[in-house]
C-alpha cells in the first residue's frame, strides 16, 4: 500500500503525517523515515529542518541565502538530506512497519540519494505513507493511492488513511 498526501502549503500535511505516525506508534507499530519542517524568524519562514522519525536526529534541509544548488530563494543542503532523511527511509526500508516520507519534492530530488531511496520504497513490500509537493503530483499519482488535503477535509482523511494503513499492518 502506497498512500500519497498533497495539497496547498500550510495545510497541513506534515502535521496529519505526524498524527498518524503517533496513531500508528500506539497501536505497537515501528515507524520510520523522515519529516521536513518550516523553521521561521520573526514570522517569516527561512527554511526547513530535516528529522529522522527513529532517532530524532535534525538537519536543515534547505534556508534562504546564496549557493547551489537552489530552488527559488532556498539553498538545499543535500548533505543534512543524505545523512539524515536518506539514512532514515533506508533503515524505515529495513526496519520498520511503515516508511514515512515527508516531503517528496524539488528540493528533495536535489539529490540523487534521495531519488534513489525513493524508487527502493516504492519497490519495497511495506506499506508508504507520502506527503508530494503539489507540482510533483504527476509523477506519483499512479504509484499508490492519492488523497488531497484541505482545511475542511483534514481530519477525515486523517481517520481514512489511519484506518486504512491499521487495516493493512494488522493480521
Amino acid at each position: 500500500m502506497k498512500i500519497f498526501v498533497t495539497g496547498v502549503p500550510g495545510v497541513g500535511k506534515t502535521t496529519i503525517v505526524l498524527k498518524i505516525a503517533e496513531d500508528l506508534r500506539k497501536s505497537g507499530f515501528r515507524i520510520g523515515g523522515m519529516v521536513t519542517q518550516e523553521v521561521r524568524e520573526q514570522g517569516k519562514r527561512v527554511g526547513f529542518k530535516i528529522r529522522a522519525l527513529d532517532t530524532n536526529e535534525e538537519g536543515i534541509l534547505a534556508w534562504v541565502g546564496e549557493g547551489y544548488p537552489r530552488v527559488g530563494k532556498y539553498v538545499v543542503n543535500v548533505e543534512d538530506l543524505d545523512k539524515i532523511g536518506v539514512s532514515a527511509i533506508r533503515r524505515a526500508i529495513r526496519n520498520a512497519d511503515v516508511i514515512i516520507i515527508d516531503e517528496i519534492g524539488a528540493m528533495e530530488f536535489k539529490s540523487k540519494e534521495f531519488a534513489k531511496v525513493i524508487e527502493e520504497a516504492l519497490r519495497s513490500e511495506k506499506p508508504l505513507l507520502a506527503t508530494l509537493h503539489r507540482r510533483w503530483v504527476h509523477r506519483f499519482k499512479n504509484r499508490g493511492k492519492l488523497y488531497v488535503l484541505t482545511v475542511g477535509n483534514r481530519e477525515k482523511i486523517r481517520e481514512e488513511i489511519s484506518h486504512e494503513l491499521l487495516k493493512v499492518l494488522s493480521p
